[in-house]
């Protein structure tokens, strides 16, 4: 089945265009696709207040929908897949706290706090554009070039949140991919901010 054909997305569209807001599936659905790997975890970001999408979509669907205030994301389960919602926002960080403060943005704002080139890609699921392909940080060069690459300076990106290193080097290493020079070296420069990581989500 094509990524997009899932009878899930026919349901956002609806919903979104409806609502009048932009949506896109984004992060690891995307990449996976182009990897030929299955996945039934979908991230849908919207360019509006994404819960009130979610549960707009879970009365549509007739299932339950779970609210994280907290966090301004939303998730439902529907046949065989499970879909999480947020708004697109922006992210600043102290230096003592990996927790961001979170502010609304545009999905480019959006897909430049992702941790990396390959997770920043998006397709739009509103009708008149569904399907195309949004990928301002060339993703799509990275996937095939194996490179694991930050979508922006990679000191930022590891000093802001520095378990994205954690992640980088396990996406090297599942995928077989090559971490780019200059994102290897941050991961380097930065190795001491680990320590600002809990011992819980390093685990995880």
């Amino acid at each position: 089945m094509k990524p997009l054909k899932h009878p899930i997305f026919k349901h956002i569209t609806r919903v979104v265009d409806r609502l009048g807001v932009e949506a896109y599936a984004v992060g690891g659905f995307v990449r996976d696709y182009y990897l030929h790997r299955p996945s039934s975890d979908i991230d849908v970001v919207v360019v509006g207040n994404g819960v009130a999408v979610a549960e707009e979509l879970a009365k549509d669907l007739g299932v339950r929908v779970t609210i994280y205030r907290t966090y301004g994301t939303a998730m439902l389960h529907w046949n065989d897949v499970e879909v999480e919602f947020v708004g697109a926002r922006r992210e600043s960080y102290s230096p003592n706290s990996r927790n961001p403060q979170v502010e609304p943005g545009t999905l480019e704002d959006d897909q430049r706090r992702r941790d990396f080139t390959i997770n920043a890609m998006a397709w739009s699921l509103n009708g008149k554009t569904f399907g195309e392909l949004v990928d301002p940080f060339d993703g799509m060069y990275d996937l095939e070039d194996c490179i694991i690459c930050t979508p922006c300076d990679p000191d930022i990106t590891f000093s802001d949140d520095p378990l994205r290193m954690m992640r980088g080097i396990r996406f090297a290493s599942q995928l077989g991919f090559e971490l780019e020079d200059e994102t290897f070296e941050a991961m380097k420069r930065n190795r001491e901010r680990i320590k600002i990581v809990s011992q819980e989500r390093i685990n995880t």
